[in-house]
């Protein structure tokens, strides 16, 4: 086993290595550009359309709405609450500099990404949308192409298991098991039966409980985030400064940190921001397929604010909670250093709102790649997959409460990385169409704006 974690680990730090990051940014880059910055200048209009979209389209698809708050129940999760705090404990104020960054570049690979899911989508046999980075690679690209949707849908299927199930039933077990002594095989029973429950609903049921739960959760963790930071507003200024000039100077050692140079600050920024938000991984587009919708553009409008409302706004607060506090001095790390911070702020009952916001968070996690996984496995293995893939998914989250996961951890973040690259390339040779299907929307904005969906 000790030959096997090492063999993963040493792959582990291929794929998520220099050539990945850059794959990433160059990407993301390229398709801003190309986009004309529409993915920074459209945020209002995407915000317009994400507002109209609550009410369906009148087809077999979910909302445009409930399509963006099944893909932000994927995205909104262990990232935003332990994954900035590592990044900060590895990288210093500065790498959230570099989460920033990630992000805005990341919205325009996240519009491409659903710009074509939308058009390249299928109806299965059941008569539902399914759509995503297979299938765009498949009907884009031509059959040539058809291997690379293969492994892109191979690593999804397995990926999932471990990142969007096994990974955060566990963080939710141990948040519950530290801070309200509630057993993890508990736990992991209740998980079973409430993610079975909803599982058996498909897409429909999923998409109407993230449409109410990712809203709430989202607000309420930003109403704590605040109040811990109007407690230190004082220090607020002082966090920025931080953040700014350590992106692009080195941060000695102090306190319980061990100093961080520049580069750790750009490799831990961007490798968590796309841990957190998703952007090139290719499963967002997956959830945004499923949207009744009357046309691409609309739909990647919409899709590009789940970058935006997971880094930009979620895990801002939560990294200025965790500097403007002096927490990241601390030497903790992950979700401890998180609730550390809002123990500083609000003794006795901080680390308890990290631990239901946690177990929340990840909840929704594990629903929103369940159906990311389930769709991937449908097109490897027909619609026979579906029921006993929910079997195994429910199960799985009690597994994963109740054991340690290490390397299921280990195995799943490289699998993720294993899953953008087919995904990333796809958006390379596909943007000449992405380019050209909006230059054709806005040239007829106007009728567009009227009625968009």
């Amino acid at each position: 086993m000790e030959i096997i974690t090492n063999a993963v680990n040493w792959l582990n730090g291929v794929v998520w290595g220099v050539p990945m990051l850059v794959l990433i940014l160059g990407v993301g880059i390229y398709l801003t550009f190309g986009l004309k910055l529409l993915s920074i200048l459209k945020i209002p209009f995407g915000f317009k359309l994400l507002w109209q979209g609550r009410i369906p389209g009148g087809d077999s698809g979910i909302t445009p709405f409930n399509a963006l708050m099944t893909s932000l129940a994927a995205t909104i999760g262990t990232g935003n609450i332990a994954g900035v705090a590592t990044a900060i404990f590895l990288g210093g104020p500065g790498a959230v500099f570099w989460m920033w960054m990630t992000a805005l570049v990341g919205m325009a690979t996240k519009y491409a990404e659903a710009v074509l899911a939308v058009k390249y989508r299928e109806k299965d046999e059941r008569g539902k949308y399914v759509g995503g980075p297979m299938y765009y690679i498949k009907n884009g690209l031509g059959a040539k192409w058809k291997w690379l949707g293969v492994i892109f849908a191979f690593f999804a299927g397995i990926a999932g298991f471990g990142i969007g199930n096994m990974v955060q039933a566990n963080s939710i077990a141990n948040a519950l098991s530290t801070n309200f002594a509630i057993p993890e095989w508990v736990t992991g029973v209740v998980l079973l039966v409430l993610v079975g429950m909803v599982l058996i609903g498909g897409i429909e049921r999923i998409s109407t409980i993230a449409g109410k739960l990712v809203p709430f959760m989202a607000i309420a963790y930003i109403a704590a985030s605040t109040l811990v930071l109007i407690l230190n507003v004082d220090a607020i200024p002082g966090a920025f400064n931080l953040i700014f000039t350590h992106a692009f100077s080195p941060v000695a050692a102090t306190g319980g940190f061990a100093g961080a140079a520049v580069w750790a600050a750009i490799r831990f920024g961007v490798a968590r921001g796309v841990f957190s938000n998703e952007a090139g991984l290719g499963s967002a587009p997956i959830a945004h397929a499923a949207a009744s919708t009357k046309g691409p553009v609309s739909q990647g409008l919409v899709a590009m604010l789940g970058t935006f409302i997971d880094t930009i706004i979620v895990c801002t607060f939560t990294a200025l909670a965790i500097i403007a506090t002096g927490a990241w001095t601390s030497g903790e790390t992950g979700a401890a250093l998180t609730s550390h911070a809002f123990n500083l702020a609000l003794p006795g009952f901080g680390g308890y709102i990290i631990a239901i916001s946690i177990s929340i968070f990840a909840f929704t996690t594990i629903l929103g790649w369940s159906y990311y996984c389930e769709r991937s496995l449908q097109y490897l293995f027909g619609v026979k997959i579906i029921m006993p893939f929910r079997v195994v998914w429910s199960a799985a989250a009690l597994v994963g409460a109740t054991l340690k996961l290490g390397f299921v951890w280990l195995l799943a973040d490289t699998l993720n990385a294993l899953m953008a690259i087919p995904n990333l390339i796809a958006l390379a040779l596909l943007s000449p169409l992405v380019f050209k299907i909006t230059k054709e929307f806005f040239e007829s904005k106007g009728k567009s704006e009227n009625n968009p969906f």
